[in-house]
């Protein structure tokens, strides 16, 4: 007996796709993803982790974002667990760091040819994936890095062939940047890229040029932050005033009109926030849901961007 194929609306599982679809490596996935950095915190309720997974899959989610070095490699562990091949998930890694949890960062810069692929294997191996669909080379361009020692600054160019061979040998499928520049995705634009993920929010638009060369070049833009953070100078997205006021009249919460803007500002946004917690997992993909007419994104829209330095992280 062969399954149907599911929808553009609806996941392998029949579940509607969370948010709506979009393309994401050639895929379509949902446009409300899941992040699973947060899934650390539960280390000592692994039971709690893998239902939040579960829990995600059956809420219309088949797009998770993770690492190898989240957790040193626990969270990869937990999405092996509990993600079936039959529910049709698109998993999408990243490399250009390792954990290093004592130190002053939880990871630390692997930026180096060698250091990529070694990347990619250790995810393969906790995943247990013959492929990874999209891989992100982490790089340390924009304004959330990490000190970076001699002989972790690589030539683009270099990092590229890596990721390019991986690619033709089939341990990739796809090509993804984060923490880029402009000048960074253009001259990366001829080995065919697939995503970008920047810290990119209603408050943070520093990289709207970026995202209107995605959106031009039919690449996907998955911004982390995409509420701001407690970074010391990020701002946050739920302290705006306007954004409160605009929660409260939907019946929402500031949280879910910081995503639904996110989703109506571009068609090709996609989130992956992230938490440990099922009720917000919920109240997320709720957000996916919410309408914002003209006259409410005017107002977000006018919003004034709020610039912030180089964040260390």
């Amino acid at each position: 007996m062969t399954s149907t194929p599911p929808s553009p609306h609806t996941t392998a599982t029949g579940a509607l796709r969370a948010g709506g679809s979009a393309l994401l490596a050639e895929r379509t996935v949902s446009r409300v993803g899941y992040g699973a950095m947060q899934l650390e915190r539960l280390h000592s309720d692994r039971e709690d982790a893998l239902t939040l997974l579960r829990r995600a899959v059956e809420l219309g989610i088949d797009h998770i974002d993770t690492a190898q070095f989240y957790g040193n490699g626990l969270v990869n562990e937990l999405i092996r667990e509990a993600i079936r091949p039959q529910d049709g998930v698109t998993i999408v890694s990243k490399v250009g760091a390792t954990p290093d949890p004592g130190g002053p960062f939880p990871m630390r810069p692997a930026q180096r040819p060698e250091e990529l692929r070694a990347g990619v294997e250790d995810n393969l191996a906790s995943l247990g994936l013959e492929q990874i669909p999209l891989v992100n080379l982490r790089r340390m361009d924009g304004v959330v890095r990490i000190p970076l020692a001699a002989d972790q600054v690589i030539d683009l160019d270099d990092q590229l062939a890596e990721m390019t061979a991986l690619r033709e040998e089939g341990k990739i499928g796809a090509i993804g940047l984060s923490t880029v520049t402009l000048d960074i995705l253009r001259r990366a634009l001829p080995a065919g890229i697939a995503c970008v993920q920047n810290a990119y929010s209603l408050v943070a638009r520093e990289d709207e040029d970026l995202l209107e060369l995605c959106a031009a070049e039919n690449i996907a833009w998955v911004p982390y932050f995409p509420l701001g953070s407690a970074f010391p100078g990020m701002p946050k997205v739920t302290d705006e005033p306007t954004v409160k006021e605009t929660a409260h009249a939907l019946g929402a919460t500031p949280s879910q009109v910081g995503l639904a803007w996110l989703l109506h500002h571009a068609p090709n946004v996609l989130v992956i926030p992230g938490t440990a917690s099922a009720e917000h997992l919920e109240a997320n993909v709720a957000a996916g849901a919410i309408e914002l007419d003209e006259a409410t994104l005017a107002k977000l829209d006018a919003i004034p961007p709020q610039s912030f330095q180089a964040v260390q992280g």
